[in-house]
């Protein structure tokens, strides 16, 4: 699959700083070396992150899944919070104010997380363990030695297997069991690894595709080793993780889908809402407000079929928009070029939207085969902080005939620009920031601005076609639907089809889309939630600051305002944009 990378931005070619920020007052300095403390804590704990991420200290290692290694990490974040307890907030300067209550909140959000044992379902169906191959895929090999360390990492892959099957019968023995309808897509997932020639592999992938400043001896050897590692270490390992799978896990899986009904649901799906959208609201609360969003969408998604002539109902409508030919291309090749076609005509435009643009590139890139089945339309991963990868915009290419045209340029505004690449990118290189904020976040603030972004696809001269508008209602509708049926499985007993129902009463998707994105929903609670209640803010604090600004308001300076500290929780980001506003005035 070609690959690209946009000509708008400057490649960065100078590397990424992962030290800490140094500060020079005596307070400030002893803040920031508890931020350093746990950020090389963390980094130590996840090698595989570290990978991503362009620290290459750790690059042989996997992540120790052991009890006493999930012991040790809970430990640390509470001594974590410990040693904020030692900072003299008074003598902190404002930014650093800031700083130190993101970091209170982002350990206190993880030691409140720990106590519901997450981890003990470690596999999803939309990856995990089964899926380990991805990695080889998204960390940095341009060296001969990042595939030497690859492959020692593969010579180990039997330890992450063996923690891992170990975890999954603590959580089969304890009750903390992912549903039945979403393990019983991770069979044909794990048949993927179980190859009788590892050149067929999906970890040999790298090694098929080396770059071309390598000698013919070092790939030989490099492909002879993956070859040899595959074979014993590899392929050996996923026929255990098959074997435990399908004969005991499987079968344990439990039949109901909330989270509610898990041990202590109630109070970890609360947890969920309440982490993930950095509101106090309750599942009720945020369930009525997608009860409203649907209803006022479904008003104006009226207005457009009225536009455009058509005779029938929302729900005919519906089906037309499902089914006529027309509005889907006929091969993964040709739609994987629209999408490409699409990037290119946004690219130009955002200098009217923003004083400033990031440094780094991004790519198109498909979803892997393996797992485009089960997942959803599109998703984005950010670049490496050593500037050696890119941001990647993923589009699913499975069954094009599923993939409408007229949700394209909403999905690309959302995923890439000015959606998730330019925030994060922006993000990365606000090296004046400790690591934890350049390189984390709060999901309200990051897919809030994702949600915003399509909006701004207006501005940018997209959605000319009312079919195309029609496809921008369809994404906020769908985000609003998100609220209803989310709380409504984990929180008020709805059952799955419910859910699917509901989604297809109020929105044009797919339903092979629909059906994955319920079950995306099922297995990661409340994190769709999101989407929605950023938006909201974002578009509420926009008007808010057009109003009382008047002339005086610039959208550049305003965008550019609120990206500039990063992501942070909505009731902080009304602080900043409430300031700035005083300031213009």
């Amino acid at each position: 699959m070609k690959k690209f990378c946009l000509s708008i931005f400057l490649f960065l070619t100078s590397s990424i700083s992962l030290a800490g920020v140094t500060a020079t007052d005596p307070e400030a300095a002893k803040l920031h070396s508890i931020f350093d403390k746990h950020w090389e804590r963390r980094l130590q704990q996840n090698p595989v992150r570290a990978s991503y991420l362009g620290d290459r200290r750790f690059n042989q290692d996997w992540q120790d899944l052991t009890p006493s290694a999930y012991r040790q990490r809970e430990g640390g974040d509470l001594e974590a919070l410990k040693d904020l307890q030692s900072i003299d907030t008074e003598l902190l300067s404002k930014t650093d104010k800031l700083n130190y209550q993101l970091f209170e909140q982002r350990f206190s959000d993880r030691v409140e997380s720990a106590q519901f044992k997450a981890h003990l379902m470690p596999i999803s169906h939309r990856g995990g363990i089964q899926t380990l191959d991805e990695t080889g895929n998204r960390i940095r090999m341009r060296e001969v030695s990042d595939y030497d360390d690859w492959l020692a990492r593969l010579e180990k892959l039997d330890l992450p297997m063996s923690q891992t099957i170990q975890l999954m019968e603590q959580g089969r023995k304890e009750g903390l069991m992912p549903p039945a309808v979403l393990m019983q897509r991770v069979p044909a997932q794990i048949k993927r690894q179980l190859v009788t020639n590892p050149e067929l592999s999906p970890f040999y992938k790298p090694f098929s595709d080396m770059p071309n400043s390598f000698s013919e001896a070092d790939k030989s050897r490099l492909r002879a080793k993956a070859k040899q590692v595959i074979q014993q270490t590899v392929i050996p390992a996923y026929h255990r993780l098959n074997e435990y799978f399908t004969n005991t896990y499987l079968p344990a899986s439990r039949t109901d889908i909330g989270t509610s009904t898990l041990p202590n649901g109630k109070a970890y799906y609360e947890h969920l809402v309440r982490r993930y959208t950095t509101t106090s609201m309750t599942p009720e609360e945020v369930h009525n407000l997608g009860l409203a969003e649907v209803a006022r969408n479904k008003n104006e998604m009226r207005a457009v079929m009225k536009e455009v002539g058509f005779s029938g109902s929302l729900q005919e409508f519906f089906t037309h928009l499902r089914t006529d030919k027309k509005y889907y291309y006929d091969s993964p090749e040709a739609l994987f070029d629209a999408y490409l076609a699409i990037t290119k005509r946004i690219d130009p435009e955002l200098v009217h939207l923003f004083g400033k643009l990031p440094r780094m590139p991004y790519g198109l890139k498909k979803i892997p085969d393996a797992v485009a089945p089960d997942t959803t339309t599109a998703y984005y991963t950010r670049p490496a902080a050593d500037g050696s990868r890119a941001g990647y915009y993923y589009v699913n290419l499975y069954k094009p005939e599923t993939r409408p045209k007229w949700e394209m340029e909403v999905l690309s505004v959302h995923e890439a620009v000015p959606g998730h690449h330019l925030q994060i990118a922006l993000q990365q290189e606000l090296e004046e920031m400790p690591n934890f904020r350049r390189y984390g976040g709060f999901t309200a603030f990051t897919e809030g601005w994702g949600l915003y972004s399509e909006r701004l696809g207006y501005d940018l001269g997209m959605y000319k076609d009312p079919y195309s508008r029609f496809g921008q209602l369809t994404y906020d509708m769908w985000r609003a639907v998100r609220l209803v049926v989310d709380t409504g499985m984990h929180y008020k007993g709805w059952e799955r089809q419910e859910a699917i129902d509901y989604f297809l009463q109020n929105a044009p998707k797919s339903e092979l889309d629909i059906t994955n994105e319920i079950d995306r929903y099922i297995g990661n609670p409340g994190q769709a939630l999101a989407y929605k209640l950023g938006q909201l803010k974002l578009l509420e604090l926009r008007k808010r600051a057009t109003e009382r600004l008047g002339d005086r308001f610039d959208i550049k300076a305003y965008h550019d305002e609120v990206l500039s500290y990063g992501s942070v929780p909505l009731s902080v980001l009304e602080t900043i944009v409430d300031e700035w506003i005083a300031e213009q005035i």
